[in-house]
């Protein structure tokens, strides 16, 4: 057995424990490989063994990858600039990391010139960390209220990084005060979808999985160490 397929089913083996545990179908979690620096080849072997939908957060990396392969279902989950999200609306199927108005204006207006409905996600920095992306938690209603203004732009949902410790509880109070924002803007904003919540990674996934997450971003414990 190569050391991705072991990887593979110890990821799904872990996906499917916690959902056991928290009385959830592992059909409703969509796993993400988060492939970044991880080579074509690699990614090729990964669809080989089943997994579909990838992650990547550069858009010339990503490009390079999806034209080499053409398979596979890709999100962007890095930081978008305005300025290349021309580049990334062909290539992506979601963009999870919609941060600011003013993106989401550019992703609608470049998505309109090619007829194309792009699914977003918001992401949101809930600890305020300076060397992160995404919006604060204040500014979010304002977005929802100009939303219907972007008819090429879908809501999904939310997603979160919370901030970095190596213990998995550290990560619990994040991911349920972003459940509880979604069930809060829901109430406010019914009309607008927020039914997924991408949330969690390689070492926390299944805390998540537990405070509601639908989407996962797994790289590290799918491909190892990135070099």
């Amino acid at each position: 057995m190569s050391s991705l397929k072991a990887s593979i089913q110890q990821v799904r083996q872990r996906l499917q424990q916690a959902c056991l545990l928290s009385g959830r179908k592992p059909e409703e979690i969509l796993l993400v490989a988060v492939t970044k620096t991880v080579p074509a080849e690699r990614i090729r072997e990964a669809l080989g063994e089943g997994l579909t939908l990838f992650g990547e957060n550069y858009i010339q990396e990503a490009e390079d990858k999806i034209t080499t392969l053409r398979q596979g279902d890709w999100h962007f989950i890095g930081h978008l600039q305005s300025r290349k999200a021309k580049q990334a609306i062909p290539l992506f199927s979601m963009i999870e990391t919609l941060d600011s108005p003013k993106l989401a204006r550019e992703i609608n207006r470049q998505a309109l010139l090619i007829g194309k409905t792009m699914e977003v996600l918001i992401q949101i920095n809930e600890a305020e960390e300076a060397n992160k992306s995404g919006i604060s938690p204040d500014l979010v209603p304002a977005l929802l209220e100009e939303s219907p203004a972007w008819p090429a732009l879908r809501i999904r949902g939310l997603m979160t990084p919370p901030p970095y410790d190596p213990d998995p509880e550290k990560s619990r109070p994040w991911f349920r005060s972003l459940f509880r924002l979604r069930q809060e803007w829901h109430r406010r904003f019914p009309r607008i979808d927020l039914s997924q919540l991408s949330m969690g990674m390689s070492h926390d996934f299944e805390v998540a999985i537990e405070e509601g997450a639908t989407i996962v971003r797994v790289g590290t414990a799918l491909f190892g160490e990135r070099a």
